[in-house]
């Protein structure tokens, strides 16, 4: 009898209501309200870092607006926004002057298009445009990495304020103007951020459809298209979803990039571009006797840009012990590798290693770990360090 009223009172009881999945507006809510403190910080340090920028300009007689918008690459892309590409040698203009021989080709058309747009619809100039198009993508960055910073460090109880601070220590790095000015890296990271947050939640078209729109914006973009083939491989091995979609994922992701090598006239004419600007790819040899020259004319110099190369090295290789997701260790090594083994000289290594965000992540996590106190001096100084140079930087040499 007890069995049989046990039974019965299983069979009556309502059945527990399934989950519903939230809808995607939710869902990036969701995702804004929690980043939410961390966007805040980001608007913080680059407002700082501008105010600085300002204030130093000025007492140069200089304008901080033209040193933000109109300077090196940004010239490129308004002139690409205004005149469109220019398919046999370039003839230098009175804004690219010394220029050379040297091709539009080499310049992705993602954010030319964007300026274009901009300037179509709303009637600014091309190099607000790009302004605007640097601003909003740096602050979809700054959402996209917290988003990825919660995933990695999901079930830590120090998880939110680690994602919170990967965000800060972005913001924070010594070349973090480059996030304010009429350049690709704001954009470029913004696509990554969210690719990997795609490839991290198995939404395989639209992480294809990201490293797609990337391939649009450098040639970096190998790095996002590895982090969605690996991401693939990896949900296929594991029979995670439907094939289709990961497949789907994996064939749209290198469309954008091998599209644009496409048009320029192939992968061998397309590094034929790159080769005459000097930014071939020599695995690193160019960069090697670089540092040796260093070493032998100007030894601290020399030191110094050893110790630079062992910290990104460290940084991935803390990254592989914090274990995290395959997928994010694909983007960060693929960068590392693009930055360190191009033929472009010093200067720009830092610039290209500017979206791989993920090798901040072992730091975002200690200082999570750490007293607030002394977590929050650390970073006040990193902060006014990082202002101060990126207005010297600026006024100075600037970004290549």
């Amino acid at each position: 009898m007890a069995g049989s009223s046990e039974t019965a009172a299983l069979r009556h009881r309502p059945a527990p209501e399934r989950p519903r999945p939230s809808s995607l507006p939710v869902r990036a809510t969701g995702l804004l309200r929690r980043a939410l403190p961390a966007l805040g910080l980001f608007v913080a340090v680059r407002a700082l870092g501008l105010l600085v920028l300002a204030v130093w300009a000025g007492a140069e007689g200089r304008s901080p607006h033209q040193l933000l918008s109109a300077r090196w690459d940004s010239l490129w892309y308004t002139d690409i926004a205004a005149h469109g590409y220019h398919w046999a040698g370039y003839q230098a203009t009175p804004h690219t002057r010394g220029a050379g021989d040297h091709s539009h080709l080499a310049f992705f058309p993602l954010l030319p298009w964007l300026e274009r747009g901009l300037h179509t619809v709303t009637g600014l100039g091309y190099a607000d445009a790009g302004l605007l198009v640097s601003a909003v993508a740096s602050l979809a960055a700054a959402v996209g990495i917290h988003a990825v910073g919660e995933r990695v460090f999901s079930g830590r109880p120090w998880g939110s304020r680690a994602a919170t601070l990967l965000v800060l220590l972005w913001a924070a790095l010594p070349i973090g103007v480059l996030q304010s000015m009429a350049y690709t890296e704001s954009l470029f990271t913004a696509l990554a951020a969210w690719t990997l947050y795609a490839v991290l939640r198995g939404h395989w078209p639209a992480a294809g459809l990201l490293a797609a729109l990337a391939g649009l914006t450098r040639p970096s973009a190998a790095a996002v298209i590895a982090a969605v083939w690996v991401g693939a491989a990896l949900a296929l091995r594991r029979h995670e979803g439907p094939r289709w979609r990961a497949v789907a994922g994996a064939v749209l992701a290198p469309l954008g990039l091998l599209g644009y090598a496409a048009w320029v006239g192939g992968v061998s004419a397309y590094l034929d571009v790159q080769g005459r600007w000097g930014n071939g790819f020599d695995f690193g040899a160019a960069y090697g006797r670089f540092l040796w020259r260093q070493l032998t004319h100007t030894p601290a110099a020399g030191v110094g840009l050893l110790l630079f190369v062992g910290l990104v090295l460290w940084a991935l290789w803390s990254g592989v012990r914090q274990r995290q997701p395959l997928p994010v260790l694909a983007y960060s090594a693929v960068v590392v590798i693009v930055a360190l083994g191009a033929q472009a000289y010093f200067n720009s290594k830092p610039r290209l290693l500017l979206p791989a965000f993920p090798l901040l992540m072992p730091l975002a996590a200690w200082l999570a770990c750490v007293r607030p106190r002394r977590a929050a001096a650390g970073l006040a100084v990193l902060v006014g360090a990082s202002a101060a140079y990126g207005a010297v930087w600026l006024l100075g040499s600037g970004p290549p």
